[in-house]
């Protein structure tokens, strides 16, 4: 049986605050890929996109590598915000 996913539904909770700290450093999304890779992460820049988006779930290790990378806690990830 496939599975149903209803696409306006979020599947994340983390978009935002990535998109927001990935800005404030002033990254491209491609930069962001590229700096998780060394870490190793692998989320391609269409990926971020998505994830920014709110159309991609991310596993635990990526939500790890995204908190890391971006130099904030994970909690801040998780933060609502405006």
């Amino acid at each position: 049986m496939a599975r149903v996913i209803d696409e306006a539904q979020p599947m994340n909770l983390i978009g935002r605050n990535v998109k927001k700290y990935r800005k404030e450093k002033g990254w491209s999304q491609q930069l962001l890929a590229n700096k998780l890779e060394l870490i190793p992460v692998y989320i391609c820049r269409g990926s971020i996109s998505r994830v920014e988006e709110r159309i991609r779930t991310v596993t635990d290790f990526e939500v790890a590598g995204l908190a890391q990378t971006l130099g904030v806690p994970i909690e801040a990830l998780f933060a609502q915000g405006e």
